[in-house]
């Protein structure tokens, strides 16, 4: 979770305060769990406001909280009280619970700064350590590299130290050396170091170090075929989604692009969408891909610094910004009066020196030439051709990619168009194959969002990933420049009582941001998947009825994307994923399995 963590101060008047902390692991299932803290006064003063510190070992994290106001950084967590549950007299408890990923205990608990047993400990209000000095690598292999660093001081004295490697714990030593094993040939790291004191207080990190471990055979990381991911732009709000996201959750390791989403096409020109979150927002030292705050002063801020500072990470990674989508796409047909100065401008704005080095293309998201999305385009079939040969034009050796319909019914959207033709001046297309069936006809009847194949009882014909990639197939677009589009969410009913596809409904069923659509990391536990067809999942939990995609009908797509001879796959989009990245390693495992 990119938050910051908030080290608890007692008051004077807190100094007699006795209280414990317990913690229970409710339930558990496949890598993910559900727990809960208690929190009981022992002593004989009532207690107004509580802080509750723990640390998780990596690859342990905590995904939602309830009756807490929950926050981690690195490893250690930090929950404070509800302004309704913070005060507990003599004997009282409270407690709070929480949804987690991995299979770790915590450790480390502190309670306002003492330790959660009760057994005392120093008194909370002293000064934490300082900034231990920046590591320094050596010893580097294939798998490992070796860490040294400068002790840090504290007035009460160092216990340890946290190591952190790409933001997220991985260590706790009492020396001033560590050896990171495990690790993959020819891949990035950034490291930097907390220390601890006495009083289970952590100071601030370290300065960080980027290693690159030997070996690797040079070539892609990601792996031969394409996995893209789109990185919504307005994902760092509500969702709070960041590109340390990509780190923490192990993903930027199996991607080979990620398609930076949406620009806007306005007045005949490329502009950007929200140029707060793209260029102005400042970023924490934990927020931080690389651990580094953000300054004041600095030229660029915001997810463009963010992502530059992936790709240094990461050098295999390929970045394209991604202009239209369904809102923005209404500009297009008047941009194409002059498909020269559109392209140009497009140019422009893509490598514009502010931040130079991190597109390396554009994708065009138009939804749709010659047919209705949003709005309805009038422009000819001929517009999609016209647009990708004056865009490789001006690009020249950069990516040009475009996303495209998946309707592959007799007469539909790819009949509207000529892609066929638009195709050879294109690096790839990326085929939407998802979003066929949903809640927008509220009585049903319920159908997968992404089927793979055709099944008896479809409602459409010709609605299937399948008949849109041999359509294309037939229209001349080489397989290779064809990407299979998976969903990271689905799309439900409610009012169903039929388990099997095909039922009746009564609208569409509650989601957290909007109605008919949930991420897979929610529906995963709320509505379980207990069925599939044409190569999907579908679920139905109470009056619901969901469709969503699973590892393992991930994986099932892949090797369809491979006996097809597809250029790979993507998908939208990475906030859907779970903290550990499932969904975007059932793809690359498929891929390149």
């Amino acid at each position: 979770m990119p938050l910051g963590a908030m080290v608890a101060l007692a008051s004077p008047a807190q100094a007699a305060e006795e209280a414990t902390a317990t913690y229970t692991k409710v339930s558990g299932w496949d890598s993910g769990f559900e727990g809960k803290w208690t929190i009981r006064n022992t002593g004989d003063t009532t207690i107004n406001g509580w802080t509750l510190k723990w640390d998780f070992p990596s690859g342990t994290t905590v995904t939602s909280s309830w009756d807490a106001d929950v926050t981690g950084s690195g490893g250690t967590y930090t929950a404070k009280n509800k302004s309704w549950n913070g005060t507990l007299a003599p004997g009282a408890s409270v407690s709070f619970g929480f949804n987690g990923s991995g299979s770790g205990s915590p450790g480390n608990c502190t309670l306002n700064g003492r330790p959660c047993d009760g057994s005392g400990g120093e008194v909370p209000g002293d000064t934490p350590p300082t900034a231990p000095g920046t590591p320094t690598a050596s010893d580097i292999t294939d798998t490992s590299v070796k860490l040294g660093w400068g002790a840090a001081t504290d007035d009460k004295g160092v216990k340890n130290y946290d190591v952190l490697r790409n933001g997220a714990k991985v260590a706790t030593v009492t020396g001033t050396t560590y050896t990171d094993s495990g690790l993959t040939a020819g891949t990035s790291y950034t490291y930097s170091v907390q220390a601890r004191d006495t009083a289970d207080q952590t100071g601030p990190a370290s300065g960080t170090v980027t290693v690159k471990t030997s070996g690797g055979d040079g070539g892609n990381p990601g792996g031969e075929y394409v996995n893209l991911g789109y990185f919504t732009e307005w994902g760092i709000y509500g969702r709070n989604y960041h590109v340390k996201n990509l780190v923490t959750s192990g993903s930027a390791e199996k991607l080979t692009h990620i398609n930076y989403s949406f620009g806007n096409v306005q007045g005949g020109k490329c502009t950007i969408g929200d140029s707060f979150a793209a260029i102005d927002k400042a970023y924490t030292a934990d927020q931080s891909v690389d651990g580094k705050a953000d300054t004041w002063d600095q030229p660029l801020r915001g997810n463009f610094n963010q992502l530059l500072k992936l790709k240094k990470m990461y050098p295999h990674i390929k970045i394209l910004w991604s202009f239209g989508g369904w809102t923005w796409s209404g500009g297009f047909p008047d941009a194409m009066k002059n498909p020269a100065a559109f392209a140009d401008s497009c140019y422009q704005l893509v490598n514009d020196p502010r931040w130079k080095g991190l597109f390396d293309g554009i994708d065009l998201d138009w939804e749709y030439p010659n047919a209705c999305g949003l709005t309805c385009d009038t422009s000819g079939p001929g517009v999609m051709k016209t647009m990708a040969q004056a865009f490789r034009a001006k690009f020249g050796d950069q990516l040009v990619t475009a996303a495209i319909t998946a309707d592959g019914s007799s007469g539909g959207k790819i009949d509207a168009a000529d892609y066929g033709g638009a195709a050879q001046y294109l690096d790839w297309y990326n085929v939407m194959t998802y979003d066929y069936f949903g809640a927008w006809a509220a009585q049903g009847p319920t159908a997968p969002h992404s089927p793979l194949t055709s099944y008896s009882g479809i409602p459409q014909q010709g609605f299937n990933s399948d008949a849109a990639i041999q359509k294309l197939k037939a229209k001349g677009v080489p397989a290779s420049k064809l990407l299979l589009g998976i969903g990271f969410y689905g799309r439900g009913w409610t009012g169903v009582t039929q388990k099997e596809p095909g039922g009746t409904a009564t609208g569409a069923a509650p989601g957290t941001y909007e109605s008919g659509i949930e991420d897979y990391k929610v529906l995963k536990t709320r509505c379980p998947a207990n069925g599939t067809i044409a190569g999907t999942a579908y679920a139905h939990c109470g009056n619901e009825w969901w469709s969503y995609d699973t590892p393992a009908t991930i994986a099932g797509k892949m090797s369809y994307a491979k006996q097809q001879g597809l250029g790979g796959a993507f998908f939208w989009e990475f906030s859907g994923d779970t903290a550990n990245g499932e969904l975007i390693t059932a793809m690359h495992n498929g891929l390149n399995g």
